[in-house]
């Protein structure tokens, strides 16, 4: 997939695929190529997908939150002259897709979540992040799976170099306050885009109880669990997941 990369102007990007435009949202520790069986299923099969590289280390510290993340989402959509489109979000992703269909609803066509943030953090507490202590952050890599075997080595060394930057560590945690304060569930209820809720039921980052507060507050959105699943149920169990939410745009039509 990153042979497919483009840049153009302030955006970094994959895209292909022709049909119902859908983009993808990374989250805060995500790679593009966390999606690419997403990616790929789809836009070999009547979608158009793309999927930015956020800023999450490139705004300026004051600017770096889900509001400015949001913000540049409206940008590259502007941008890529698309008017309406799918939003698909893991975590931060998730919570940004949120963010932005509170402020341009009428932009968005559906929504498609997983392990997403915005009704609920854990708090990461003052360890977090434990620079210059490999096998800590190699536990809390493991720990977002279910199978703790999806952390390979060169996730977890891009995830310790990161928290090693003093400049990410930073910005890390800014994000990770300004989730906590944009919480979303004053916001769900004027959310009536159809919601597709896909979740690992074995997801200790948001754990279950979030997926079921989505669906009750959400008023349009269906549930899909996977069993033997944690956080990033699009790395974990990809062909079940591009099924479920396959079959979820062929019944609503989307």
């Amino acid at each position: 997939m990153i042979d497919k990369l483009k840049t153009e102007g302030k955006f970094t990007y994959v895209e292909a695929g022709e049909g119902p435009t859908m983009i993808v949202l990374h989250g805060l520790m995500g790679a593009l190529s966390n999606f690419e069986g997403t990616f790929n299923h789809f836009s070999n099969n009547g979608y158009r997908v793309l999927i930015p590289e956020l800023p999450l280390y490139s705004l300026p510290l004051i600017n770096t939150n889900v509001k400015n993340l949001a913000k540049f989402l409206k940008e590259f959509m502007d941008f890529k002259e698309i008017e309406q489109s799918i939003l698909l979000g893991n975590s931060l992703g998730g919570h940004i897709a949120l963010y932005f269909t509170k402020h341009y609803s009428e932009r968005v066509s559906a929504l498609v979540l997983t392990g997403s943030s915005g009704l609920y953090e854990k708090a990461m507490g003052d360890s977090f992040p434990k620079r210059g202590n490999y096998e800590y952050m190699q536990e809390k890599a493991r720990a977002v799976f279910y199978d703790p075997a999806i952390a390979t080595k060169e996730l977890v060394d891009n995830i310790y170099t990161l928290v090693n930057d003093r400049n990410s560590a930073i910005k890390t945690l800014a994000i990770a306050k300004s989730a906590i304060r944009h919480n979303m569930a004053k916001d769900l209820p004027e959310m009536t885009q159809p919601t597709c809720l896909i979740w690992g039921k074995q997801d200790t980052v948001t754990p279950p109880e979030v997926a079921e507060g989505f669906h009750e507050i959400l008023p349009d959105s269906d549930l899909f669990w996977l069993d033997k699943c944690g956080h990033a149920a699009m790395m974990e169990l990809p062909e079940d997941f591009n099924r479920i939410l396959h079959d979820w745009f062929i019944t609503r039509k989307i």
